[in-house]
């Protein structure tokens, strides 16, 4: 038994794991090697799909020992065992929910996920950036033309005060239905209600018998706070948002300057026999 065995490290992908060139480092690649080398579990927890993390698990032959939370804790899944553990669909009267906000917001967009195919209304430069990074293709429909259910829609605009208002207006309408989170300025995700990274982190960490004390989590997204409340010790890297950073015990360095091993070489010390 290693030092890290039932200890549980969440990450983030994209902006923390993933650095702002799209790629992971080696220095962050060794310093998960020895986590796992010395019993550690290592999860991925991020806001794609499984449509596209998918691609991201071939691509980057990602070293996951545990089940992956996807859609923003909407999903969790097993790629060892190719199975589904958990899902949790947006309402059934979501698309009528979304063709209200669209209606009071004629400039905001949306990318609706449904099984493995991605659906996209009244499509934006927003839109055709974020598919183009996931290597995604969005299928245009009328919202009463998408079929259901959905696991997260996206809205999407290049004013973030526009997408702020757009939240307001879920949250007061909807308020037991949602859970309405930014993934970036421009990238507002909208999941079923209790679907986040914080109660799927639990999920994962029951599911693996680890212990809350043994849970650290990373991530530099507004809908990176909920997993930071669960840790036992959480992190985020300097490229957070300022709300994220204010949330985080620690602040590490950069996505572009390997935090995830900087986060490892943290707990190697905590965890110093």
């Amino acid at each position: 038994m290693g030092k890290f065995t039932g200890v549980l490290l969440a990450t983030d992908y994209d902006d923390t794991l993933y650095d702002s060139s799209c790629s992971i480092s080696q220095e962050n690649r060794q310093a998960i090697d020895r986590f796992v080398a010395e019993g550690g579990l290592f999860c991925i927890s991020t806001g794609r799909s499984y449509i596209n993390f998918a691609i991201q698990m071939e691509k980057e032959h990602l070293p996951v020992n545990t089940p992956v939370i996807l859609s923003n804790g909407a999903s969790i899944y097993g790629f060892a065992t190719e199975e589904s553990l958990w899902l949790k669909y947006l309402p059934p009267e979501a698309p009528r929910h979304l063709a209200q906000v669209c209606q009071a917001f004629p400039q905001v967009g949306f990318e609706a996920y449904h099984q493995d195919e991605v659906f996209t209304f009244r499509s934006n430069i927003i839109t055709q950036k974020h598919l183009t990074r996931c290597h995604l293709t969005g299928q245009p429909r009328t919202i009463e033309g998408m079929p259901v259910p959905w696991i997260k829609v996206i809205l999407q605009h290049p004013d973030t005060k526009v997408l702020e208002d757009v939240q307001a207006y879920i949250q007061a309408r909807w308020p037991e239905d949602y859970d309405v989170t930014f993934s970036n300025l421009y990238l507002l995700e909208v999941t079923a209600r209790g679907a986040n990274k914080g109660l799927s982190v639990l999920w994962v960490a029951d599911h693996l018998g680890v212990e809350r004390k043994h849970i650290y989590c990373v991530g530099n997204g507004l809908n990176d706070i909920p997993m930071l409340e669960v840790s036992a010790l959480s992190f985020a890297p300097a490229n957070s948002y300022d709300r994220v950073r204010a949330a985080a015990d620690v602040v590490l360095p950069s996505c572009d300057e390997s935090c995830v091993a900087r986060m490892i070489e943290v707990l190697e010390k905590r965890y110093e026999k």
